[in-house]
């Protein structure tokens, strides 16, 4: 893993009442992100304190409304033209479900979504022949077409509509054309300022303004609420990553609220089939969207997402959840196949010198390739730009970084595209593949002299936190600031000095138990505190997690079928110099190929019950350096045993256990006058450590307990300890850290070692 720059934002300190109206984190954030006055704040914290802006703040929503109001008066037919990704599927639904109170939907409303594997983004001259001919086939002449999440810059095909007298009302939010297009009414808040409260808006959200204008003229018509929409709504803010501010936030928020009800029956067999609530945007992001994606990116024909999304036929819903399902479960599959084949490629440019990645193979599925450019822009921090390629004609997704306009730069090179559209961050292309290197060329030239100079990959670090800062408490103080995405995005914490253990890979499963080609890693993260908290790595496998001490970025979870809190990790930096090292002896073992160690797990037990008829060297006390590792190992080698470990196993280890056990024996052994070998001690505190047994016994005297260590010949090695009760007045509620902090340091140190230990044993036996 490539080392990443990490950005810490400034340490801010907030005022009194924030704190304790949203807690001292949730405070921070809201100050780092610039919400800071109260009326703000309550606005953002609450949809009751926020003025929503009025539909009829678009400059051509008076025109889109006449033209829909006329053809609801004229009884005309309307054809809905979506789009195949999730925003433009819920958008289409949304007004399916919006115009179907005003319009019969399959008589007087049809609609018309291209398909991924064979069609473009966008209307096209193809798909209007085909439209009309239904119609026609139908008996009805089509007169009016609105489009959802796209249509903006389509002017050949707008201009062919026109033509055949066919009016179109685009609503849309991608970039818009240098030209006005041919068109009834455009409603894109493109055309307001980028400050404008409705800037932001997604497809289905604008689709959801012009519904919300329809019913506000023609309010007697309506048998349903507006409000029903909004968990449409929720779903395609969420799934196509907009900024989540102004109306934008607004929207997200009322939609959660109705998305929490599950009213709509494909909705809620969505949730249960991906095992969530519905109460959070993440439920959307990893449940509902990708699970509709999948469909277009694995079949292309997503007509049967819309039905799924509102129809009331539960038997009909169960068919194509199942669908949704299996789709999914091949586009992780499909999606990690084609990232391995895009990293082989990558490997042979020089990215010294490559701005942007730009790359073309006939066997890549044109479904999975915006979801691959993705993971290549964060793993190489470029510009990306994938392509298939099918009777010579190249067709893909882009993506870019923060701070460079792909859209931009391919607008440059409008003359070598056949079509391209989108905005800044992320589009689509298709262009003859002759032109591939000159394409390449051309906008790689323009990037170096636009930008300069390439980026280096980079995270965002909201806080700095511990391990044991993470609990409940913590997520439902984030939970306030929900929905996040972008503008509002979920906090990204720093834990330094943490060490990964119990790691392992995870491979994903059907629903049938079917193994797929897509994995996570698990892991325990622990830190000197003896705190821990579990988590998990998507899409890296264990060995790529380091064994030396590191600071780690990472996302608090809910982890909802376990029922705890977890980790998502992000990043990490490892220590250079892990817990004091002279040397890496796992280093050194994996290169001596004499080195064949057998290790024999007897944790807890006495070196005298160890089987006799075994032949190894004990090691009773677990290593606290790499120099007490090399001496183990050593003294093993020479002897040409196996290696025994008999001390307590450091899992067991917690700081507080032990003082509560080692406080509980001194009361015992002053009561009653009785003593005890150390050996007994160190197998009850399950501690060893001389230093730190001292620092317990140091504090049990402020405690009011006087320990005595009396040397016995009888015990061999071992000694004898009394303790006597101190008569003085002692404050027994003072707290007591040195001993706690020194034994879990003592643990997470021993954790270390011994899982050094079990790792080159692991090697040996593979070797």
């Amino acid at each position: 893993m490539s080392l990443t720059n990490w950005h810490i934002s400034e340490t801010v300190e907030p005022p009194t009442w924030l704190i304790k109206k949203v807690g001292k984190f949730a405070a921070v954030l809201l100050l780092q992100r610039g919400i800071i006055e109260p009326e703000q704040i309550a606005a953002f914290l609450d949809t009751e304190a926020y003025q929503p802006t009025s539909a009829f703040a678009f400059p051509e929503m008076q025109q889109a409304i006449a033209r829909i109001q006329k053809a609801y008066e004229q009884g005309e037919t309307i054809a809905i033209w979506g789009d195949f990704d999730a925003d433009g599927i819920t958008a289409t639904s949304v007004l399916w479900e919006g115009l179907g109170q005003f319009f019969a939907q399959g008589d007087r409303l049809v609609f018309y979504i291209p398909d991924r594997l064979k069609e473009s983004h966008g209307i096209s001259i193809r798909g209007l022949d085909e439209l009309r001919s239904h119609c026609h086939s139908e008996g009805k002449s089509l007169s009016l077409i609105i489009t959802c999440d796209t249509g903006s810059t389509c002017l050949a095909a707008l201009t062919y509509a026109q033509a055949l007298g066919i009016d179109v009302i685009v609503t849309d939010h991608h970039t818009l054309p240098d030209a006005r297009p041919p068109v009834t009414a455009i409603i894109n808040p493109r055309y307001l300022s980028n400050q404008h409260p409705l800037f932001n808006l997604s497809g289905v959200a604008v689709a959801y303004k012009l519904m919300e204008a329809l019913y506000a003229t023609l309010s007697e018509v309506p048998q349903k609420p507006l409000e029903d929409l909004l968990d449409l709504v929720a779903i395609g803010l969420v799934a196509d990553l907009v900024q989540l501010t102004g109306d934008c936030r607004y929207l997200a928020q009322k939609g959660i609220e109705v998305l929490r009800q599950k009213k709509r029956l494909g909705v809620r067999m969505l949730l249960e089939q991906c095992k969530r609530v519905g109460d959070r945007p993440i439920d959307i992001s990893f449940g509902i969207a990708p699970r509709i994606n999948a469909v277009s990116r694995i079949w292309g024909d997503v007509r049967k997402c819309v039905e799924l999304l509102t129809t009331r036929d539960e038997k009909v819903c169960k068919s194509l959840i199942e669908q949704t399902e299996l789709a999914n479960t091949q586009r992780k599959a499909l999606q990690k196949k084609v990232f391995k084949q895009v990293q082989e490629k990558i490997k042979q440019l020089d990215l010294s010198t490559t701005g942007i990645i730009i790359l073309a193979d006939p066997q890549w599925s044109v479904g999975v390739l915006g979801l691959v450019a993705g993971q290549v822009v964060a793993e190489y921090a470029r510009p990306t730009i994938l392509c298939t390629v099918e009777d010579g004609i190249a067709k893909g997704s882009a993506r870019s970084i923060e701070g460079i306009n792909l859209y931009d730069l391919l607008k440059e090179q409008e003359h070598l595209l056949l079509s391209f559209g989108g905005h800044p961050l992320a589009g689509g292309l298709s262009f003859r593949f002759e032109n591939l290197q000159i394409l390449s060329e051309s906008i790689d030239r323009k990037f170096w002299s636009q930008y300069g100079q390439l980026q280096s990959k980079a995270i965002q670090i909201d806080l700095e936190v511990a391990i044991a800062d993470l609990t409940k408490d913590l997520f439902n103080e984030f939970k306030q600031l929900e929905p996040f995405g972008m503008g509002n995005p979920y906090p990204k914490l720093l834990v330094r000095n943490c060490i990964f253990s119990e790691v392992s890979n995870a491979n994903i499963r059907t629903a049938k138990g079917q193994k797929v080609e897509y994995i996570k890693t698990e892991f325990t993260l622990s830190d000197r505190f003896g705190n821990q908290i579990h988590g998990d790595w998507w899409g890296h496998y264990s060995y790529e997690l380091p064994d030396t001490a590191c600071d780690v970025v990472i996302e608090l979870v809910d982890n909802a079928f376990r029922r705890r809190y977890d980790v998502r990790l992000l990043d990490f930096h490892a220590q250079s110099a892990p817990l004091s090292a002279e040397g890496s002896t796992l280093a050194t073992a994996i290169k001596d190929p004499h080195i064949n160690l057998k290790i024999i797990d007897w944790h807890g037990h006495d070196a005298i019950e160890l089987d006799q008829s075994l032949s190894a060297t004990i090691c009773d006390r677990c290593p606290q350096s790499w120099q007490d590792l090399n001496t183990i190992i050593e003294l093993a080698h020479q002897a040409n045993q196996s290696l025994a470990l008999v001390y307590p196993d450091p899992q067991q280890i917690n700081g507080a256990i032990a003082w509560q056990t080692l406080v509980g024996i001194a009361k015992y052994l002053s009561r009653t006058g009785k003593e005890i070998k150390r050996s007994q001690l160190i197998t009850k505190l399950g501690i060893a450590d001389q230093d730190v047994l001292q620092i317990g016994f140091d504090e049990l005297q402020q405690y009011g307990y006087a320990v005595q260590a009396i040397a016995d010949s009888s015990y061999a090695f071992d000694v004898t300890i009394r303790v006597s009760s101190i008569p003085s007045s002692v404050d027994r509620s003072a707290p007591t850290k040195q001993f706690i902090q020194a034994a879990n340091e003592l643990a997470f140190q021993q954790q270390f070692f011994d899982h050094q230990l079990k790792k080159i044993a692991t090697y040996s036996e593979n070797k």
